[in-house]
């Protein structure tokens, strides 16, 4: 088949379908005319990309785990290198939940400090003349 029908059938864009083939995610052969030809397993093999990728994985870590893909959702044995990569990655996903919490933390503190301050007047006067103090 050729890339508007794996594309039609995918549910996903052609540029898509090129991005995976340099990434090496995709295979196509090419015709005597220079189009990309897709065998029948291409549409599976985008959709397990597509769950993948929704499982925040990268393209790389994707390359690595596509061979042990069985099936759309796809379900992934369980030989020890794949686990550990997703494991690997699984810990990174942790790690910049963890740095973003954090970043959310100081962020609603400086909010409520400046609520705070926000109920006093602003600019700060000086009691004697009602000049704003300077900084």
């Amino acid at each position: 088949m050729r890339i508007g029908e794996l594309s039609r059938r995918a549910g996903v864009n052609a540029h898509q379908l090129r991005y995976y083939e340099a990434q090496g995610l995709l295979e196509a052969d090419r015709g005597t005319n220079g189009y990309r030809e897709y065998d029948e397993n291409a549409v599976l093999r985008v959709k397990q990309i597509r769950h993948l990728l929704g499982a925040g994985l990268s393209s790389e870590d994707i390359a690595y785990l596509l061979p042990c893909a069985i099936g759309e959702a796809p379900e992934l044995l369980g030989c020890p290198e794949l686990l550990a990569a997703m494991r690997s990655r699984l810990q990174r996903l942790d790690d910049q939940m963890n740095r973003l919490a954090q970043s959310r933390d100081a962020l609603a503190d400086y909010i409520d400090a400046a609520d705070r301050m926000s109920s006093e007047s602003y600019p700060p006067f000086d009691d004697a003349d009602q000049e704003p103090v300077p900084a």
